[in-house]
């Protein structure tokens, strides 16, 4: 088993920025793609962002597109997710997940088999 851990979430004034992180152990992090989900209240879960297991893939939901920045350092078991530019309606529990999805379903929940337990990110306006 792959497990996850997040943290960094916080809260922040809209304008301000915060970098989450996941932390994996149990098998090897860098054999994996990593992607971002979020959930806000009442709303389902939705893809932020994915990166492959070397990097060479990376995309964002449009709604994240020139704020947020993920990236990973597979040396530290580590994958990260820098958020600038934080809006009040990117307030939700943010999420971390591992598989090897094929590349049309990269966005799709179902196609990840590890999750994180998710840090929550409160956007002040």
């Amino acid at each position: 088993q792959l497990q996850l851990v997040e943290s960094g979430g916080g809260v922040v004034q809209a304008g301000g920025s915060l970098r989450l992180s996941c932390v994996a152990s149990g098998r090897p992090f860098s054999t994996y793609t990593m992607s971002w989900f979020r959930q806000a209240p009442g709303k389902e879960r939705e893809f932020v962002g994915v990166i492959t297991w070397n990097g060479d893939v990376i995309k964002y939901a449009d709604s994240v597109k020139g704020r947020f920045t993920i990236s990973r350092d597979n040396a530290k078991n580590t994958g990260y997710l820098q958020m600038n530019s934080l809006k009040p309606e990117d307030a939700a529990v943010y999420y971390c997940a591992a598989g090897r999805p094929a590349t049309h379903v990269m966005g799709v929940r179902g196609a990840y088999d590890y999750w994180g337990q998710g840090t929550q990110v409160t956007v002040s306006s």
